[in-house]
């Protein structure tokens, strides 16, 4: 749920609350009123009741005992309030005030109203010193309760009312108030999509203008150390690809001149072998093809360290004769397939090697670690210029994406380091028959 929904459920149940609270005031005020109203009542009554002919004002003597005594006017009793008088020997008569009916309460509050009937209100009628009677009223519950129901009812609309004004208006108060927590959230949303978000705006909150200037901070300190990240990774991969040329040149240069000579000497000793000597002459033999044989992983290895001249030739061409010298190592083997598509022109060389040796390490990947019966490599630029390159690699040796992912090899981390230095991404899907390998590399015009 929303802020601005929390407030204004928030402030609803508030009202609420006090609507309750109201009603249980009103209830209470309407209670204590008819207490005073009825005492009110008595009081005229016992009052009128002492002036009257033949019970004081003219004396007890003016009329006949047996002749009816007079009711007392009923606006002295004030609506929902019900009177007893006693006169004397008489019967006790009763009488109420007008009460309209036009609201019936509720049943329980009716008998809420019924059970805390306080005691009546009793007056005495006196005439100059002399006790004639008494008057006791009390509030009708009926009518008591009819008009509680009715203030209860008034106050209750009008606290509803105001509730849901007050709602709305509060909802659409915070809905302005917390729009910039929009704003904050596109700009966090930057950071997951590997951007580089844009700094927010100030804004008329002091709290969200607050939290605009950390994310600006921290923003610029990330980027920052993005700059230098990546300045860290491309010079990394820049030693890295300085240590294989280094490497393969002591190994062309050193070990490549000792196997020379180990297989001339081993082939000037098969020829200085005298005739009887066969076992000096398959022993010589032997020694020549072992030399032979580490002179082709020499190969391979001097073929894996070696960048060929991209500048010259182009990254198009290196990555056919990476495939050409990879097919005639297979032979009898799996088939692999290059397409290259769009304009690689304009590739600086840093960019060019390490597309290159990206290709280099998927294509060794899906021949090493799986069975595949063919292999499509496809490099294509989306656009004339300035658009990112995409390299894929794709085989049907089976395997699982999602392990070759988790997998603890160095290859893929060479992959992802070199991608890193350029701003691009590695994806690993896998396809049922095998596995899917793109790299997108982000290349400026």
């Amino acid at each position: 749920m929303s802020l601005p929904a929390h407030l204004a459920l928030r402030l609803l149940l508030v009202t609420l609350f006090c609507l309750a609270g109201a009603a249980v005031w009103t209830v209470w005020e309407t209670r204590t009123g008819l207490r005073e109203e009825a005492a009110v009542s008595a009081g005229r009554i016992a009052a009128q009741l002492a002036r009257q002919p033949g019970l004081g004002s003219l004396g007890p003597a003016a009329l006949p005992v047996s002749e009816p005594q007079a009711e007392p006017t009923v606006l002295m009793i004030l609506p929902g309030i019900c009177a007893e008088i006693r006169l004397g020997a008489e019967a006790p008569r009763r009488i109420c005030g007008d009460w309209d009916g036009l609201v019936t309460a509720p049943a329980w509050l009716t008998g809420v109203l019924a059970a805390e009937a306080a005691a009546p209100a009793i007056r005495e009628i006196v005439y100059r010193g002399r006790r004639l009677g008494s008057v006791a009223a009390w509030p009708d519950p009926v009518a008591a309760a009819g008009r509680a129901w009715r203030q209860v009812r008034f106050a209750s609309g009008l606290a509803l009312s105001l509730a849901g004004l007050t709602a709305i208006l509060g909802w659409l108060c915070a809905t302005r108030l917390v729009a910039p927590a929009g704003r904050i959230v596109q700009g966090l949303d930057g950071f997951d999509a590997g951007r580089s978000p844009s700094p927010l705006p100030r804004f008329k909150a002091a709290e969200f203008d607050r939290i605009a200037d950390a994310f600006n901070a921290f923003a610029a300190r990330l980027a920052r150390a993005e700059a230098e990240r990546t300045a860290l990774m491309q010079r990394l991969v820049q030693v890295q690809e300085e240590e294989r040329q280094t490497l393969a040149r002591d190994l062309h240069d050193a070990f490549g001149q000792c196997l020379a000579a180990a297989g001339a000497l081993a082939a000037a000793i098969e020829a200085g072998v005298p005739e009887d000597r066969a076992d000096l002459r398959a022993d010589a033999a032997g020694i020549e093809a072992v030399v032979a044989s580490m002179r082709g992983s020499l190969r391979g290895a001097l073929a894996q360290l070696e960048l060929p001249d991209l500048a010259g030739i182009g990254l198009g061409e290196g990555l056919r004769g990476l495939v050409s010298d990879w097919q005639a190592l297979l032979r009898a083997g799996p088939r692999l397939h290059l397409d290259v598509a769009g304009d690689l022109t304009g590739l600086s060389a840093q960019a060019s090697a390490s597309i290159y040796r990206i290709a280099q390490e998927l294509l060794t990947n899906a021949l090493r670690h799986g069975r595949p019966s063919r292999v499509f490599l496809r490099l294509q630029r989306t656009e004339a210029a300035g658009g990112p390159i995409m390299l894929t690699v794709h085989d049907d040796g089976g395997g699982e994406a999602a392990r070759v992912a988790s997998a603890a090899g160095r290859g893929l981390a060479g992959i992802r380091a070199r991608l890193a230095a350029l701003g691009g991404d590695l994806s690993l899907t896998g396809h049922g028959s095998g596995i899917c390998a793109c790299a997108t590399v982000p290349v400026p015009a």
